[in-house]
């Protein structure tokens, strides 16, 4: 077979309709959209519209939060930390940071920091600079000789409390 010879099985594509092509297309005049109204014409986009009932996403109750100054932390288990370090990508001698983790491809990017936790095993000796870890991984570190030392994150201070707005007296 040359790739010359190559071709759809038979009845895997289907030519395009052709709408408003005459009436003995069977899609002419109106192109299949019936008469009138708002959905015959053109830029219409009734998603979520019911008629005038009360849509499902408003009768449905809300609930939760999403806070918008939640720290979000990229997690390295001691599994894949061990692993990194017999594969040679991590220096073991050496403090270990977020940097250091990205750069030998541990974790994709820091986000708001790196946070260790205890899935997994450690039996090298490391020193780690990391903005979190769990109580286990500590506990694990501690175990195989080696340190964890947590980097104070720096959290935006709230703004100060508004002043009055100008020409209101109390």
């Amino acid at each position: 077979m040359q790739l010359n010879e190559l071709k759809d099985k038979e009845g895997a594509t289907r030519a395009r309709k052709r709408v408003g092509r005459g009436i003995g297309s069977g899609t002419g005049k109106t192109a299949g959209r019936g008469h009138k109204g708002q959905k015959s014409r053109s830029g219409v986009a009734i998603k979520g519209f019911e008629g005038g009932q009360m849509p499902i996403h408003m009768r449905l109750p809300k609930r939760g939060f999403n806070n918008p100054s939640r720290q979000k932390y990229a997690e390295v288990n001691l599994a894949s930390l061990q692993k990194a370090i017999d594969a040679g990508k991590l220096d073991a001698k050496s403090v270990i940071t977020a940097d250091e983790l990205v750069a030998a491809g541990v974790v994709r990017r820091k986000l708001d920091g790196v946070r260790l936790l205890g899935n997994g095993e450690l039996k090298a000796k490391v020193q780690l600079e990391l903005a979190g870890a769990s109580a286990s991984a500590v506990k694990a570190v501690e175990a195989a000789g080696g340190s964890v030392k947590l980097l104070k994150v720096v959290e935006e201070t709230a703004p100060e409390e508004r002043s009055p707005k100008k020409g209101k007296k109390k």
